[in-house]
């Protein structure tokens, strides 16, 4: 397959801390270990701007880089696909979009704090949309027309996607997250959960730690550790865990929950994810609207033996999709 010259635009990009940032890096190095030929453009001192000013200076920043590519593939949908739309519309380039997360459910979440849940949030609120969310919607949807193929990392997320944004199926590609070979751990020296993440309303913090109190109380061994940190650092907190939990309102392809099972942890995860159908069985999932079933959760793996049956059913799961495939699967689209 020959060579191609390809833009990836990026809302964050290392040593920004996130998961997109991590995606951005990986895809780009097995992209050019390919023999392409790639450049990435991110988000400097103008991501502090407002959102129209914000976008309008991100388009200018990438214009020069996009009449040099053949195609663009944008890692998110609103941030940099927008001004990428606009950009590639120009030099009639080809967009590839990548739809890794939610930005305006979760922005409407943060706004409201009304806790609904990703699945439901097409069907029950736009009626209580601002014109800014509304705006939102429509350049999304037009980046979303527009784009050449829109890759999903679940088809949880497409379903979801796939009626409010009058998606073209045909246009639509799975490509899953980075699920890396097993690596090695470390025994637990105490039974740490880690659930360090974004301090947002959709992650559903408050309710973990309420609920992880509870379950204090009987087992007073526990710990519950919720502070976030820069990439390496966190991947060793989770190196060194008991296990991973993470009950958020809807994740789509959570990587905190991919970097644990590589490292050989249980974990309970939301049922509001896109990962249910292809971790089922391996780890504990659990219903983020329910006190009942999150205290249930971490009693089951307070238990060491039903923690060792747990670890036993990550550590048997051996799955994986490498950058290098997830390359070759962008490049095809080429």
């Amino acid at each position: 397959m020959k060579a191609r010259k390809i833009l990836i635009v990026t809302g964050i990009y290392p040593p920004a801390i996130g998961g997109p940032a991590q995606y951005a890096k990986h895809l780009a190095e097995a992209l050019t270990e390919g023999g392409d030929e790639v450049k990435v453009k991110t988000y400097g001192w103008e991501k502090r701007l407002p959102a129209t000013w914000r976008h309008l200076f991100f388009f200018f920043k990438i214009l020069p880089a996009v009449a040099q590519v053949e195609a663009v593939i944008a890692l998110d949908t609103f941030s940099v696909a927008v001004p990428a739309y606009y950009a590639t519309r120009l030099f009639r380039r080809q967009l590839i979009i990548r739809v890794g997360g939610d930005f305006l459910w979760e922005g409407y979440v943060e706004r409201t704090e009304e806790r609904v849940l990703l699945k439901n949030f097409y069907l029950d609120t736009p009626n209580n949309w601002t014109a800014k969310e509304k705006q939102i919607f429509k350049l999304t949807k037009q980046a979303l027309h527009a784009a050449s193929t829109v890759v999903f990392t679940t088809n949880w997320q497409r379903q979801i996607w796939a009626e409010p944004y009058k998606l073209n199926l045909d246009k639509i590609v799975i490509i899953e997250n980075y699920y890396g070979p097993k690596e090695s751990s470390l025994e637990p020296g105490a039974k740490v959960f880690v659930g360090g993440t974004r301090q947002l309303v959709w992650k559903n913090l408050d309710n973990l730690a309420r609920n992880f109190f509870t379950t204090k109380l009987r087992d007073g061994s526990l710990q519950l550790d919720l502070e976030n940190a820069p990439y390496e650092e966190f991947i060793e907190k989770i190196r060194r865990a008991y296990a991973v939990i993470l009950v958020s309102l809807g994740d789509v392809s959570p990587n905190m929950i991919l970097d644990a099972i590589r490292l050989g942890k249980p974990f309970i995860l939301t049922r509001e994810t896109g990962l249910y159908d292809r971790l089922r069985g391996v780890g504990i999932f659990v219903d983020p609207e329910s006190d009942k079933e999150i205290i249930e959760a971490i009693m089951t793996l307070a238990d060491p033996n039903e923690y060792d049956r747990w670890r036993a059913k990550v550590n048997q799961f051996t799955f994986t999709h490498t950058w290098q495939q997830i390359a070759e699967e962008f490049r095809k689209l080429l």
